[in-house]
Protein backbone atom coordinates (compact mmCIF):
# COMPACT_ATOMS: atom_id res chain seq x y z
CA UNK A 1 0.00 0.00 0.00
CA UNK A 2 2.79 2.42 0.90
CA UNK A 3 4.51 1.65 -2.42
CA UNK A 4 1.41 2.57 -4.44
CA UNK A 5 0.87 5.71 -2.36
CA UNK A 6 4.47 6.79 -2.99
CA UNK A 7 4.04 6.10 -6.71
CA UNK A 8 0.93 8.29 -6.85
CA UNK A 9 2.74 11.09 -5.03
CA UNK A 10 5.70 10.80 -7.41
CA UNK A 11 3.38 10.89 -10.42
CA UNK A 12 1.59 13.95 -9.01
CA UNK A 13 4.90 15.76 -8.55
CA UNK A 14 6.03 14.94 -12.08
CA UNK A 15 2.70 16.17 -13.47
CA UNK A 16 3.06 19.36 -11.45
CA UNK A 17 6.49 20.06 -12.92
CA UNK A 18 5.72 18.76 -16.41
CA UNK A 19 1.98 19.02 -17.11
CA UNK A 20 0.82 16.09 -19.26
CA UNK A 21 -0.67 16.60 -22.69
CA UNK A 22 -4.46 16.44 -23.01
CA UNK A 23 -4.18 13.23 -25.04
CA UNK A 24 -1.89 11.74 -22.41
CA UNK A 25 -4.35 12.60 -19.63
CA UNK A 26 -7.18 10.98 -21.60
CA UNK A 27 -5.09 7.88 -22.22
CA UNK A 28 -4.31 7.50 -18.52
CA UNK A 29 -8.03 7.34 -17.75
CA UNK A 30 -8.36 4.33 -20.05
CA UNK A 31 -7.25 0.78 -19.48
CA UNK A 32 -7.25 -2.58 -21.26
CA UNK A 33 -10.91 -3.25 -20.49
CA UNK A 34 -11.96 0.18 -21.75
CA UNK A 35 -10.11 -0.32 -25.05
CA UNK A 36 -11.40 -3.86 -25.56
CA UNK A 37 -14.94 -2.61 -24.95
CA UNK A 38 -14.45 -0.35 -27.98
CA UNK A 39 -13.16 -3.17 -30.19
CA UNK A 40 -15.71 -3.49 -32.98
CA UNK A 41 -14.24 -4.92 -36.20
CA UNK A 42 -15.96 -3.17 -39.09
CA UNK A 43 -15.70 -3.75 -42.84
CA UNK A 44 -14.52 -0.58 -44.60
CA UNK A 45 -14.98 -0.62 -48.38
CA UNK A 46 -12.78 2.37 -49.24
CA UNK A 47 -10.17 -0.01 -50.67
CA UNK A 48 -10.11 -3.34 -52.54
CA UNK A 49 -10.22 -5.80 -50.91
CA UNK A 50 -12.19 -4.08 -48.14
CA UNK A 51 -10.31 -3.35 -44.93
CA UNK A 52 -11.19 -4.21 -41.35
CA UNK A 53 -11.27 -1.25 -38.95
CA UNK A 54 -10.85 -2.33 -35.34
CA UNK A 55 -11.50 0.77 -33.21
CA UNK A 56 -13.64 3.89 -33.80
CA UNK A 57 -11.36 6.90 -34.30
CA UNK A 58 -14.21 9.21 -33.27
CA UNK A 59 -13.89 7.94 -29.69
CA UNK A 60 -11.72 10.29 -27.56
CA UNK A 61 -9.75 7.44 -25.99
CA UNK A 62 -8.93 5.91 -29.37
CA UNK A 63 -7.85 9.30 -30.75
CA UNK A 64 -5.65 9.84 -27.70
CA UNK A 65 -4.02 6.42 -28.09
CA UNK A 66 -3.30 6.94 -31.79
CA UNK A 67 -1.90 10.42 -31.13
CA UNK A 68 0.34 9.28 -28.27
CA UNK A 69 1.60 6.29 -30.27
CA UNK A 70 2.17 8.21 -33.48
CA UNK A 71 3.79 11.39 -32.22
CA UNK A 72 5.05 10.75 -28.69
CA UNK A 73 6.29 7.12 -28.66
CA UNK A 74 4.23 6.36 -25.59
CA UNK A 75 4.63 2.75 -24.43
CA UNK A 76 1.21 2.69 -22.78
CA UNK A 77 -0.40 3.63 -26.09
CA UNK A 78 1.53 0.88 -27.88
CA UNK A 79 0.51 -1.63 -25.22
CA UNK A 80 -3.20 -0.76 -25.22
CA UNK A 81 -3.47 -0.70 -29.01
CA UNK A 82 -1.43 -3.88 -29.19
CA UNK A 83 -3.79 -5.54 -26.73
CA UNK A 84 -6.79 -4.78 -28.94
CA UNK A 85 -5.00 -6.06 -32.04
CA UNK A 86 -3.89 -9.17 -30.16
CA UNK A 87 -7.48 -9.89 -29.13
CA UNK A 88 -8.67 -9.67 -32.73
CA UNK A 89 -5.83 -11.70 -34.24
CA UNK A 90 -6.01 -14.42 -31.59
CA UNK A 91 -9.69 -14.94 -32.34
CA UNK A 92 -9.13 -14.62 -36.09
CA UNK A 93 -6.39 -17.27 -36.20
CA UNK A 94 -8.55 -19.62 -34.16
CA UNK A 95 -11.48 -19.37 -36.59
CA UNK A 96 -9.82 -18.93 -39.98
CA UNK A 97 -7.46 -21.31 -41.74
CA UNK A 98 -5.47 -19.43 -44.36
CA UNK A 99 -2.23 -21.42 -44.26
CA UNK A 100 0.96 -19.41 -43.88
CA UNK A 101 0.04 -15.97 -42.51
CA UNK A 102 2.26 -12.94 -42.04
CA UNK A 103 1.66 -9.36 -40.98
CA UNK A 104 3.08 -6.55 -43.10
CA UNK A 105 3.09 -3.09 -41.46
CA UNK A 106 2.67 -0.16 -43.83
CA UNK A 107 6.11 1.52 -43.87
CA UNK A 108 6.82 5.17 -43.22
CA UNK A 109 8.69 7.32 -45.67
CA UNK A 110 12.46 7.40 -45.14
CA UNK A 111 12.31 11.05 -44.07
CA UNK A 112 9.51 10.45 -41.58
CA UNK A 113 11.20 7.34 -40.20
CA UNK A 114 14.42 9.29 -39.69
CA UNK A 115 12.66 12.22 -38.02
CA UNK A 116 10.38 10.14 -35.80
CA UNK A 117 12.86 7.34 -35.17
CA UNK A 118 10.26 4.59 -35.15
CA UNK A 119 7.21 3.19 -36.94
CA UNK A 120 4.27 3.24 -34.53
CA UNK A 121 2.62 0.26 -36.24
CA UNK A 122 5.72 -1.89 -35.68
CA UNK A 123 5.80 -0.87 -32.02
CA UNK A 124 2.14 -1.84 -31.60
CA UNK A 125 2.85 -5.19 -33.26
CA UNK A 126 5.57 -5.91 -30.70
CA UNK A 127 2.81 -6.13 -28.09
CA UNK A 128 0.14 -7.70 -30.31
CA UNK A 129 2.17 -10.67 -31.51
CA UNK A 130 2.83 -12.16 -28.08
CA UNK A 131 1.35 -15.65 -28.10
CA UNK A 132 -0.02 -15.36 -31.66
CA UNK A 133 1.35 -17.76 -34.26
CA UNK A 134 1.73 -15.18 -37.02
CA UNK A 135 5.03 -13.88 -38.33
CA UNK A 136 5.78 -10.20 -38.91
CA UNK A 137 7.67 -9.05 -42.01
CA UNK A 138 8.52 -5.40 -41.39
CA UNK A 139 10.96 -5.26 -44.30
CA UNK A 140 8.76 -6.89 -46.95
CA UNK A 141 7.15 -3.65 -48.10
CA UNK A 142 9.17 -0.49 -48.67
CA UNK A 143 8.48 3.11 -49.61
CA UNK A 144 9.88 3.78 -53.06
CA UNK A 145 9.62 7.54 -52.60
CA UNK A 146 8.79 10.04 -49.89
CA UNK A 147 5.32 11.54 -50.05
CA UNK A 148 3.88 14.67 -48.43
CA UNK A 149 1.59 14.20 -45.44
CA UNK A 150 -1.93 13.09 -46.40
CA UNK A 151 -3.59 15.11 -43.64
CA UNK A 152 -4.57 18.20 -45.63
CA UNK A 153 -5.20 16.50 -49.01
CA UNK A 154 -8.55 15.66 -50.58
CA UNK A 155 -9.49 12.08 -51.43
CA UNK A 156 -8.37 12.25 -55.07
CA UNK A 157 -5.20 14.14 -54.16
CA UNK A 158 -4.38 11.47 -51.57
CA UNK A 159 -4.67 8.75 -54.20
CA UNK A 160 -2.36 10.61 -56.55
CA UNK A 161 0.05 11.38 -53.72
CA UNK A 162 0.66 7.73 -52.80
CA UNK A 163 0.21 6.13 -56.23
CA UNK A 164 3.21 3.86 -56.84
CA UNK A 165 4.75 4.84 -53.50
CA UNK A 166 5.25 1.25 -52.30
CA UNK A 167 7.05 -1.82 -53.54
CA UNK A 168 7.70 -5.36 -52.31
CA UNK A 169 11.35 -6.37 -51.90
CA UNK A 170 10.84 -9.80 -53.51
CA UNK A 171 8.16 -11.90 -55.21
CA UNK A 172 5.40 -13.11 -52.88
CA UNK A 173 3.67 -16.48 -52.62
CA UNK A 174 0.07 -16.62 -53.86
CA UNK A 175 -0.49 -19.41 -51.32
CA UNK A 176 0.26 -17.19 -48.32
CA UNK A 177 -2.03 -14.73 -46.56
CA UNK A 178 -0.75 -11.22 -45.98
CA UNK A 179 -2.28 -9.06 -43.27
CA UNK A 180 -1.54 -5.46 -44.20
CA UNK A 181 -1.61 -3.25 -41.11
CA UNK A 182 -1.84 0.54 -40.75
CA UNK A 183 -2.76 2.75 -37.81
CA UNK A 184 -5.62 4.84 -39.23
CA UNK A 185 -7.81 4.38 -42.30
CA UNK A 186 -9.53 7.46 -43.72
CA UNK A 187 -9.93 7.59 -47.51
CA UNK A 188 -8.11 4.28 -47.98
CA UNK A 189 -5.61 5.78 -50.45
CA UNK A 190 -2.47 4.72 -48.58
CA UNK A 191 -3.85 1.27 -47.86
CA UNK A 192 -4.81 0.79 -51.52
CA UNK A 193 -1.35 1.78 -52.72
CA UNK A 194 0.18 -0.77 -50.34
CA UNK A 195 -2.33 -3.44 -51.44
CA UNK A 196 -1.45 -2.78 -55.08
CA UNK A 197 2.25 -3.22 -54.34
CA UNK A 198 1.65 -6.59 -52.65
CA UNK A 199 -0.64 -7.70 -55.49
CA UNK A 200 1.92 -6.76 -58.13
CA UNK A 201 4.49 -8.85 -56.27
CA UNK A 202 2.26 -11.94 -56.45
CA UNK A 203 0.13 -11.86 -53.31
CA UNK A 204 -3.35 -13.29 -53.88
CA UNK A 205 -4.80 -13.17 -50.34
CA UNK A 206 -4.49 -9.79 -48.65
CA UNK A 207 -6.39 -8.74 -45.54
CA UNK A 208 -6.06 -4.98 -44.84
CA UNK A 209 -6.51 -4.03 -41.19
CA UNK A 210 -6.49 -0.57 -39.60
CA UNK A 211 -6.19 -0.06 -35.86
CA UNK A 212 -8.68 2.81 -36.11
CA UNK A 213 -11.11 4.13 -38.69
Amino acid sequence: MRYHTNMRIAEWLVDLLFPPRASEQRMRRGDTNAVLALLSPTVIDTCTPPAIGLLPFRDPLVRALIHEAKYHEHERAFALLGGALHEYLAEWTADVGFGDVCVVPVPLSAARQKTRGYNQVERVLAYAMRGVSITVHSDLLVRLRDTPSQTTLSGSARQENVHGAFGAVHPLSPESTYILLDDVLTTGATMQAAIDALTQAGAARIIPIALAH
